[in-house]
C-alpha cells in the first residue's frame, strides 16, 4: 500500500513536467493580482465641482462661484455645492467684484444643478466620472467595491465545493473565463448599476481561480517543490499581476480602455487547457485510478524517467468511500475539524481585512496613485519569500502566530507617531502589510496541508469565503477611517492578537503528509488547550510524505 508520493517518487519533483505545470499555473494567477485592485483606479474619485455652465459671468465671478470650505484645516473648493446661478449672473451683469462689492458669505448655496466637472490631471475617466458617483450617491462609491467583493465571497464558496465534486481543472478554467468574459463585458456598461451587476458575476471567478489553481498545484506536486509551489509561486504570480497593473494604469487613464487591456490578454490563456493536467490525487480520491496513472505516464514521458508497470497498486484510499460525495457540512460534523475550521475562518478573516485594509489605503504613501499602487504591490514581494522560507523551516503555529503579533505591533505603533513624522508612520504601515501579508500567504498553504483530499478545495474555498467577508467590508472601514483615523489600525491590530491566540488551538501540519481521508485527518490527533500535554496519535508510516 503506497501513498501518492511513494507512488509517484520515480518521477522525481523537479523534471520538465513539474517546470511546466508550476509555471503556467503560477501565469494563470497573475489576472487575480490586477483583477482584484482594478478599482483603485477604476473606481478612485477624480477632484470635482459643481459644472457652471456656459453663461455670461465675468472671470471673476467664474472663479468665485465656487465656495471654498476648510477640509482637514485646508482650504478647498467644494465638491458638491455652487452659489446661486441666478443671483451671481445678476451681481456680474450689474459690474459688483466678488469680494469687493460683494462678501461671499451672504449668498445663498444651491447644489450642482447642471452636473460635475472632473479634473483630467490624473485620469481622463473613472465610474465615478462615468456615472457621477458624488456627492448625494457617493455612497455607491464604496458599495460598488463591497459589490465585487461579495461576488468574490460567493465564488470561493461555490467554486470550492464544484471543484471537489467536478475536479480542480474544469472549475480552474471556468473561472478564468468568467473573469475574461465579464471585464470585457463590463466596457459596454450604461449604466452604475448594470456596472455592478456584471461586476459582481467578474468578483465569481475572482479568487476562486486561484484556490483552484493553488490547491490543483498542491496536490500535483509533492515534497519542497508543493511548499514551493503553495507560498512562493503563487503568490509571486498574484504579485506580479498586482505590479503590472500600475503600468497599465499609468498608460491608459480612461477605465474603459484599462477593461479592456486587462481583458483581451487572458485569451492567451485558452492553450493552457491541453498542458495543465487534473489534480492526480483528486482523480484517485474518486477512484479514478486509470486516468490518474495516465496522467502520471505522460509526466514520466516529458520527465524522460521509466514508469512501474503498476503505478497505483492498492491504492490506500479506502474503494468502499470513493464514490461519497462530501460537502461543506462535513467540515462541521466531527468535532475536530469543526473547532480547526472555524479557527481557520477567523484566522483568515483577520489576514485578509488587514490585507485589503492596507493595500487600499495607499493614497497616503505618495500624491501619485501609480507610485502609491506599485509601493504596495513591492511591499509583497519580501513578504512571500518570507513565507516560502517559514513555511520550509519553521513550524506552521509559530509562523502565523509570529506574523500576527508582530502585524499587530506595527499597527498600534502607528497611533504613538505625531503627524510631523509622517514618514515612519508610513514605514510602520509598510511593515504592517509585509507581515499580515506574509500570514495571509502562509494560510493558504496552513489550510490546504490540514484538510483531506476529497475535502481539501471544500474547506479551502470556505476559508476563503469567510475571509472574503473581510474584504466587503474593508471599504466601509476605511471610509469610517476618515472621521476617526485610528480606527482601521486599531481594529487590524486588535483581530491580529486574538488571531494570535486562536492559532494556538491549531493542529500542526509541518512535516507531516497531506491526509488522503477523513480518517487520515483525525489520525492527526484531537486539538486541546495548548498548555496541556497531550499524547499524538501516531500517523502510520505509509502516510508519510517525501
Amino acid at each position: 500500500m503506497k501513498d501518492y508520493a511513494d507512488a509517484v517518487a520515480f518521477l522525481g519533483q523537479w523534471g520538465r513536467f513539474q517546470k511546466m505545470v508550476f509555471f503556467l499555473l503560477c501565469a494563470s494567477i497573475m489576472p487575480n493580482g490586477f483583477g482584484a485592485f482594478t478599482l483603485v483606479f477604476v473606481n478612485d474619485i477624480p477632484t470635482h465641482h459643481c459644472l457652471i455652465p456656459d453663461v455670461n459671468l465675468s472671470r471673476d465671478w467664474h472663479s468665485a462661484i465656487i465656495p471654498v470650505q476648510v477640509v482637514n484645516g485646508k482650504q478647498e473648493r467644494s465638491k458638491c455645492s455652487r452659489y446661486r446661478l441666478d443671483v451671481v449672473r445678476n451681481l456680474s451683469a450689474q459690474g459688483y467684484i466678488p469680494g469687493k462689492d460683494v462678501n461671499l458669505t451672504d449668498l445663498e448655496q444651491e447644489s450642482c444643478l447642471d452636473g460635475w466637472s472632473y479634473s483630467t490631471a490624473i485620469y481622463q475617466s473613472t465610474i465615478v466620472s462615468e456615472f457621477d458617483l458624488v456627492c448625494s450617491e457617493q455612497w455607491k462609491q464604496p458599495f460598488t467595491a463591497t459589490v465585487f467583493f461579495l461576488g468574490v465571497l460567493c465564488g470561493c464558496f461555490f467554486s470550492g465545493q464544484l471543484a471537489d465534486r467536478f475536479g480542480r481543472k474544469p472549475v480552474l478554467f471556468a473561472t478564468i473565463t468568467v473573469q475574461t468574459v465579464f471585464t470585457f463585458i463590463q466596457v459596454f456598461s450604461s449604466s452604475w448599476i448594470m456596472y455592478t451587476i456584471l461586476l459582481y458575476i467578474n468578483g465569481l471567478g475572482q479568487m476562486s481561480n486561484f484556490v483552484a489553481a493553488l490547491v490543483l498545484g498542491a496536490e500535483t506536486f509533492t515534497g519542497n517543490v508543493r511548499v514551493l509551489y503553495s507560498s512562493m509561486g503563487t503568490m509571486l504570480g498574484f504579485s506580479a499581476g498586482y505590479m503590472i497593473l500600475p503600468f497599465l494604469a499609468y498608460f491608459l487613464r480612461d477605465w474603459k480602455s484599462l477593461q479592456l487591456a486587462l481583458s483581451v490578454p487572458c485569451l492567451v490563456y485558452i492553450p493552457f487547457w491541453w498542458f495543465i493536467p487534473e489534480s492526480p490525487r483528486w482523480l484517485l480520491s474518486q477512484g479514478r485510478v486509470e486516468e490518474a496513472e495516465a496522467i502520471v505516464r505522460k509526466a514520466a514521458k516529458w520527465n524522460k524517467v521509466q514508469a512501474p508497470p503498476v503505478i497505483f497498486d492498492n491504492y490506500s484510499v479506502n474503494k468502499t468511500k470513493t464514490k461519497e460525495n462530501y460537502n461543506v457540512l462535513d467540515l462541521l460534523r466531527n468535532s475536530s475539524i469543526r473547532i480547526t475550521t472555524l479557527i481557520l475562518c477567523f484566522v483568515s478573516f483577520t489576514m485578509i481585512t488587514g490585507y485589503y485594509c492596507l493595500s487600499f489605503n495607499t493614497s497616503q504613501l505618495h500624491t501619485d496613485p501609480y507610485i502609491s499602487c506599485f509601493i504596495s504591490a513591492a511591499v509583497e514581494v519580501p513578504a512571500y519569500v518570507s513565507s516560502w522560507l517559514a513555511l520550509r523551516y519553521v513550524p506552521r503555529r509559530l509562523s502565523v502566530i509570529a506574523t500576527c503579533l508582530l502585524g499587530a505591533v506595527s499597527l498600534f505603533f502607528i497611533q504613538l507617531i505625531p503627524q510631523s513624522l509622517s514618514n515612519l508612520s508610513l514605514a510602520l504601515e509598510m511593515a504592517g502589510k509585509y507581515f499580515i501579508t506574509t500570514g495571509a500567504s502562509m494560510m493558504f498553504t496552513y489550510t490546504a496541508e490540514l484538510y483531506p483530499t476529497v475535502l481539501r478545495n471544500t474547506a479551502t474555498g470556505l476559508c476563503t469565503t469567510v475571509s472574503r467577508m473581510g474584504s466587503c467590508i474593508t471599504p466601509f472601514l476605511l471610509d469610517m477611517g476618515t472621521y476617526f483615523k485610528s480606527l482601521p489600525y486599531i481594529t487590524m491590530g486588535t483581530l491580529s492578537v486574538a488571531s494570535a491566540f486562536a492559532t494556538l488551538f491549531l493542529p500542526e501540519s509541518f512535516g507531516r503528509p497531506l491526509p488522503e481521508t477523513i480518517e487520515h485527518m483525525s489520525k492527526r490527533g484531537r486539538i486541546t488547550c495548548p498548555c496541556v500535554t497531550r499524547k499524538e496519535v501516531p500517523v502510520p508510516v505509509a502516510l508519510l510524505d517525501s
